[in-house]
């Protein structure tokens, strides 16, 4: 199986150890992993800030790239669930790329199916669902639909020796990032986060985590300069601790 690994360009310049902790992972695993160079941004930012024209060149390029891989993985479900969803509506001709990309969580849960994984995490975290992975992902269940609870994120971390996994009160409520509304809103955007990271801190949590870098991004930038004693780590980190 040969996988074509995209690093979203936030991770990529931010979070660069988010990307090594994936592609460990999945080596781990005895993939075939290949990262792209030329790989660029999705054009997700682009496009919500009204711009979505903007975006096809890239749209373009990351089919080129990615096309031929088996399946594309992404520590991002933000990204994955842009390219999945928006990709085909964006291009004139078929789009193969958004048919084989996945969210780390969900590549490992749906397709590998793994029941073990190699991390060792002795702490208390507490499990944010992003907006994205949450209703256009499905990697866990949205409230609103009432449907039976389910929890991807929750499932992988299970298996993770040592780990005690919390979920806040409200569990699927945004976090206030969403993009550029974190932007164009700023003070509707730091209370949401700060409300978040309060149900947070309300389970006893010593870590935050999710699938996605830029929800952390958000609430850690929130908690740091409010001084709240919670550390933030994505996910990947958590189940590739150790390698």
């Amino acid at each position: 199986m040969k996988i074509g690994l995209f690093v979203p360009c936030y991770v990529d310049a931010l979070y660069p150890e988010v990307g090594v902790a994936t592609y460990k992972l999945l080596k781990h695993y005895g993939l075939e992993v290949e990262y792209p160079e030329k790989q660029t941004c999705c054009g997700q930012p682009m496009a919500n800030a009204g711009f979505e024209e903007m975006t096809l060149p890239l749209a373009e390029k990351f089919e080129t790239l990615f096309k031929d891989y088996d399946h594309i993985v992404a520590p991002s479900a933000s990204c994955a669930s842009y390219v999945k969803a928006y990709y085909p509506h964006l291009m004139h001709h078929e789009c193969v790329s958004s048919g084989k990309i996945t969210d780390l969580v969900e590549f490992l849960h749906d397709v590998l199916r793994v029941d073990h994984v190699p991390g060792k995490f002795p702490h208390v975290v507490s499990v944010h669902n992003s907006c994205h992975g949450v209703r256009e992902l499905g990697l866990s269940s949205p409230s609103e639909l009432r449907i039976p609870p389910f929890n991807k994120i929750v499932d992988l971390l299970s298996l993770v020796e040592g780990i005690t996994v919390k979920e806040p009160e409200r569990k699927d409520e945004c976090c206030g990032f969403g993009g550029m509304f974190s932007v164009e809103e700023p003070n509707v955007s730091v209370r949401m986060g700060e409300d978040k990271i309060a149900r947070h801190m309300a389970t006893g949590a010593e870590y935050i985590t999710g699938p996605d870098s830029s929800c952390l991004m958000h609430m850690q930038g929130i908690a740091r300069r409010e001084k709240t004693p919670v550390k933030f780590i994505h996910v990947a980190q958590i189940l590739a601790a150790g390698l």
